[in-house]
This record gives C-alpha cells, sequence and structure tokens, in this order.
C-alpha cells in the first residue's frame, strides 16, 4: 500500500515524524519570497508544453526516516532501522529545474520531491548505496529522509545523473565567450605590389600561368615545328612499311 506524501511533523514524545499533508494558515515559502520549487514542478505537471527530461529511472529504493545525525563523521545508513516508503526514484529535468522524484510504483503518484540544489544530496560514509536527501513539502518546508538502493549500479546510476545534469547546467550557463577562444584576427588583403599567381587547368590537363603560355607547352611547340621542318609537314615512314615495287 502506498503512502502519501511527507510533511515535517512531531509526535507527542517530540520526535519527528512523516505525517499527510494538511492544509496550514502559517506563511509559505512563495509568501516569503523563497522560491518553492517542488511547488513549482507540480504547478509545472498542468503546462502540457513543457518538455520533462528523465535522466535516471530506479524502480527499487527505500526510504527511511533519519536518526539524529553522528556528532563526528557522516551520516551512516547501517544505523537506519525505521522504513518508512519503498518506491521508485526519478531523476528529472523540466524547464530550469532538477529534481529527484520519489514516485508510487503503482499509481505513478509523487510521494516526495527533493530540489536539486545545494546541500539537497548527501552521501553515506559507510556505504556507497544510500543517500540522503533533502525533500520539500508544497508549502516550502523540508526534511532530510535516507534513500537506500538494493544494487550498487542503480546508485552508480543515481549519482552519474546528478553529476551529469550539474556539468550541463553549468556549462549553459557559462559565458559564450569562454566556449571560443579568443583568436587574433588575421589580414587577409592585397598589399601594395604584392602580387598573386594562380594556375589553371587547360585542355590538355596541365597546368599553366594565367598570364603566359606554360613551359610544357612551349617545349612542345618548339619541337612539333622543328619535326615539320624535316619532314614537309608529313610523318616520316615508317621502316616496316612495304616497299613499292619497281615499274617492269
Amino acid at each position: 500500500m502506498s503512502r502519501k506524501p511527507f510533511t515535517k511533523g512531531s509526535s507527542s514524545n517530540g520526535k519527528a515524524t512523516a505525517t499527510t499533508s494538511s492544509s496550514s494558515t502559517s506563511q509559505t515559502a512563495e509568501d516569503a519570497g523563497i522560491p518553492n520549487e517542488r511547488s513549482e514542478y507540480m504547478k509545472s505537471l498542468q503546462n502540457k508544453d513543457v518538455i520533462e527530461r528523465v535522466r535516471c529511472v530506479i524502480k527499487d529504493a527505500h526510504v527511511f526516516k533519519l536518526p539524529p545525525r553522528p556528532t563526528s563523521g557522516g551520516w551512516r545508513g547501517a544505523d537506519w532501522r525505521d522504513e518508512v516508503w519503498q518506491g521508485t526514484v526519478k531523476v528529472v529535468e523540466r524547464d530550469e529545474m532538477t529534481l529527484v522524484l520519489l514516485v508510487d510504483k503503482v499509481s505513478g503518484d509523487v510521494f516526495a520531491v527533493c530540489p536539486i540544489k545545494d546541500g539537497a544530496v548527501d552521501r553515506c560514509v559507510d556505504s556507497s548505496r544510500y543517500f540522503v536527501l533533502k525533500i520539500e513539502n508544497d508549502n516550502g518546508r523540508h526534511m532530510f529522509v535516507g534513500v537506500a538502493f538494493n544494487e550498487r549500479n542503480d546508485s552508480f546510476d543515481f549519482n552519474t545523473s546528478l553529476e551529469d545534469a550539474k556539468r550541463e547546467r553549468a556549462a549553459a550557463k557559462a559565458p559564450i565567450q569562454n566556449k571560443i577562444p579568443n583568436l587574433p584576427e588575421k589580414d587577409y588583403s592585397i598589399k601594395e605590389g604584392e602580387k598573386i599567381h594562380v594556375k589553371i587547368k587547360n585542355i590538355s590537363g596541365r597546368y599553366g600561368d594565367s598570364t603566359g603560355t606554360s613551359s610544357n607547352e612551349k617545349k612542345s611547340s618548339s619541337k612539333s615545328s622543328s619535326t615539320t621542318k624535316k619532314s614537309g609537314g608529313f610523318l616520316k615512314a615508317s621502316s616496316k612499311d612495304t616497299p613499292r615495287r619497281a615499274a617492269p
């Protein structure tokens, strides 16, 4: 059975608990001028023109209520005992937002949203499969929950998708001049007194200067004229020709 989305509450003993969403008269994040990305994401679902890019889908994930953080070191997954939800984890990009969604496997309803920004995702020191997410409700209030994956490949895909999204966002915001090196401008104009030699292919397939006859053509022409003078304008008879018979 799927659970309802988290909001931050407290039990009779004063400890933090996971309760269902309810109307509140307290000031919201939007009222205070604080961007509430979870609320913006839920509103953007109504806009069919906004394209959502899904970077990663992990079908089986476990959500834990966190115990008090250790005074020394970081979070330790071995200390987590209170599992409160199980479902699918998605890393998505929608408009200008990058978010981690906790989604019900059966109904597809969004259980919780973790907007990706500084301090939103933390890793445990004792296992690569355990993470801490900072989730937000519709009022912009937040709480930290533990997320555990069954396989290391799942945690690798999850972490890689977050790193790729961060890198691409940073590259998109970088100034254009940083992407194109500032090369010195070159002057391709012809200076005074400078000449350009262009070789053009003639009918015979040889190259010659555009202003005169090529040297090969001159040699061929002189050789042809000397041959013409010697043979009277006719080709020299071949030695293989049959001699004419003398008249009887």
